[in-house]
């Protein structure tokens, strides 16, 4: 859309307009200041000033006015830098967040099972999980997102960072066996709280996300719970993998159990405690509607905040004070160059 000439003059603006009023600063000098007293004195007689003359084909000018000119156009220019002239542009929009969300992804042994169903048949949990919170990170734009891994320990991967390509990046690239064969479910929350409670934000979420029972916490997982309630910590908590699978395989079905045990009344009593909802994700298709539901349950919407972006303009003009300035002192120079022809003629030259 072509813009009119006033919207132009609408994304200008000086920061300090009242330096303006200094433009009139040489006028009042000249008005007020008392005239200094013509230099008496004999003038410099130069040896061999006609020859030089002669050889020279040039005629000395002097140019008194548009050397004021060009003078009063460089006070100007510098008056204008100083006023600190902006380019404003157009409206943007920031959505304004108070969230803070964590994400504690299970990568324990038994995470390697390759029971969950997907479009192109049966795939590891791990390699599920990685794909699926991998998206749901990078639909948070706007929230600051931290990852923790836990197995036998579990270990802040990411802080809190608004940079969610960062965090997508070290989901995708998570190796199992990291933190350990076992699973410190209790541990991954009390980390995640010790991380999240000196958050200034309003609303502060963890998903946790697990495929069995805590073996390893020195933690008790409700203990942490109730700490994590007791900061005002909403946890929502989602099991995953299949308990019995049938998937057809080139050579046939083959049954497939799981080897960890899903505990997922413990789950339920943490979600429950702290505000949250429990999940169960049997397969690929329920973990991807369940991230989707979590999505809704903490939109990430919310009032905007309006801000124009600006740019800095002060160094054009005052580079054009510069070079006009300069250009004064040439002609000044020129002029002393002028007036010595001048006083050299009358002087009659030799020496």
């Amino acid at each position: 859309m072509r813009r009119q000439p006033a919207a132009y003059v609408d994304m200008l603006q000086l920061v300090w307009p009242w330096m303006l009023a200094v433009v009139l600063a040489p006028l009042v000098v000249a008005r007020v200041a008392p005239r200094a007293p013509d230099a008496a004195g004999a003038p410099i007689r130069i040896p061999y000033f006609d020859e030089a003359i002669a050889w020279s084909s040039r005629r000395p000018v002097s140019r008194p006015r548009v050397r004021q000119v060009i003078a009063l156009l460089a006070w100007c220019a510098l008056v204008l830098a100083a006023a600190r002239p902006q380019w404003t542009g157009d409206p943007v929009s920031l959505a304004v967040r108070g969230r803070d969300l964590m994400l504690a992804l299970d990568l324990s042994g038994s995470m390697r099972e390759q029971d969950m169903k997907s479009r192109t048949g049966f795939e590891a949990r791990i390699d599920v999980v990685k794909r699926v919170a991998g998206d749901f990170v990078a639909r948070r734009a706007g929230d600051r997102v931290g990852l923790i891994l836990f197995g036998t320990r579990a270990y802040l991967q990411a802080p809190f960072t608004l940079d969610l390509d960062t965090v997508s990046g070290m989901i995708s690239e998570t190796v199992l066996g990291l933190a350990g064969e076992q699973t410190a479910i209790g541990d991954a929350i009390g980390l995640a709280v010790k991380r999240m409670r000196e958050r200034p934000a309003d609303e502060r979420v963890l998903v946790l996300l697990t495929d069995g029972a805590d073996t390893a916490s020195q933690v008790d997982p409700l203990s942490a719970a109730r700490f994590a309630a007791d900061e005002g910590i909403t946890i929502h908590a989602v099991g995953v993998g299949a308990d019995e699978e049938a998937s057809m395989r080139w050579f046939g079905d083959r049954r497939t159990r799981t080897r960890s045990v899903l505990d997922e009344s413990t789950l339920q009593t943490i979600a429950r405690m702290t505000g949250g909802r429990y999940f169960r994700a049997h397969d690929a298709a329920e973990l991807e509607e369940i991230y989707r539901l979590i999505d809704a349950l903490e939109p990430i919407g919310g009032d905007d905040e309006v801000f124009r972006p600006t740019r800095e303009l002060f160094h054009w003009p005052l580079g054009l004070s510069v070079i006009l300035f300069a250009l004064v002192a040439l002609i000044g120079v020129s002029g002393l160059g002028a007036a010595a022809v001048a006083r050299g003629r009358g002087g009659g030259g030799g020496g």
